[in-house]
């Protein structure tokens, strides 16, 4: 494949083993702007991108075409499998990481993610964050995300807390992320950093109650990694690509 019309960033390739996409990534840029970001991922010496940028104001740019495979997820996995780059669409937000996501920006981003999903037949459970599959080494789009505003529009997936336990039982905790589809290869304090960060980013202090029954719901309910490939040794999408 060739960068064309439309599609100003070099930096993609094939997907590899046949695989189409079944996620979709949601990244904040953590730049100045979008004009910044925009040539950063289309800059073939920095060696990454995304299929699409969204500005603040609204503007959805697409970087790179949905069928090739971007670089945009790094080291990580999700529901087993390590290559997300060719398994997933790379969404980037114009935004520092200091800050709340703009209205434009958020109802742009409602309407690409709705109009991606139904092309690739992509479910709500399929929308994560980029800590979602690489905890520990990423934080984006971060604690000022509306995760649940998404969830509301059937555009991704949001716990609901039911009958909650006596204690905390942090073994059943990351036993239920990792069924969701987070990294088996993650210790329970890093996975507890990357839950928060996505569904109580409020929160502080040791795991509690309700947030087991929280992940024990996402298991249940969505349970990505239930059937999922084995995780490897080594991180497949060791690189930038």
């Amino acid at each position: 494949m060739s960068a064309g019309a439309g599609f100003p960033s070099p930096n993609f390739g094939e997907r590899r083993g046949g695989l189409r996409p079944s996620l979709i990534v949601i990244h904040h840029t953590a730049m100045a702007s979008a004009a910044a970001a925009r040539a950063r991922l289309c800059d073939p010496a920095a060696e990454v991108s995304a299929h699409w940028l969204v500005a603040e104001d609204g503007t959805a740019e697409p970087l790179v075409p949905e069928a090739a495979r971007a670089w945009h997820a790094g080291a990580g996995s999700w529901g087993g499998r390590g290559d997300v780059n060719s398994a997933s669409i790379g969404i980037e937000l114009a935004n520092p990481g200091d800050r709340p996501f703009a209205e434009p920006q958020m109802a742009a981003l409602e309407r690409l993610l709705a109009g991606v999903m139904a092309r690739w037949g992509i479910g709500p459970a399929g929308v994560i964050a980029h800590s979602d599959m690489a905890p520990g080494r990423k934080s984006d789009p971060g604690p000022r995300f509306d995760w649940r505003r998404l969830a509301l529009a059937g555009l991704s997936v949001w716990p609901e807390a039911g009958a909650v336990a006596d204690g905390a039982d942090e073994a059943a905790f990351r036993a239920d992320l990792v069924r969701f589809g987070y990294p088996a290869d993650v210790a329970a304090p890093v996975l507890l950093a990357a839950f928060r960060l996505r569904f109580r980013p409020w929160a502080r202090g040791p795991l509690g109650r309700v947030e087991c029954a929280l992940a024990a719901d996402l298991a249940r309910r969505w349970p990505a990694g239930a059937a999922a490939l084995p995780i490897d040794a080594g991180p497949i999408d060791a690189g930038p690509h």
